[in-house]
């Protein structure tokens, strides 16, 4: 499942369960639902993360090389 797509379930999970119509047993259900789709989520934000890397000019302004993304730049 893509990323965009998880992110929809887990989007019309959380309107369900804030619509306050669903029973308790299914608001159950959902909510497990929806932390197996924010896990999956977070999965593939974390490997997005490792995989960017930044472009690293040298002094002549053009492209040196990459190194890894640092999130505190």
């Amino acid at each position: 499942m893509s990323f965009e797509d998880a992110l929809r379930a887990l989007e019309d999970v959380v309107r369900r369960l804030e619509s306050g119509e669903v029973p308790l047993d299914a608001s159950i259900d959902l909510y497990e639902q929806g932390e197996k789709l924010r896990q999956h989520c977070q999965a593939r934000l974390d490997a997005a993360q490792s995989r960017i890397e930044k472009i690293v000019a040298g002094p002549d302004g053009k492209a040196t090389g990459t190194a890894p993304f640092d999130a505190e730049s």
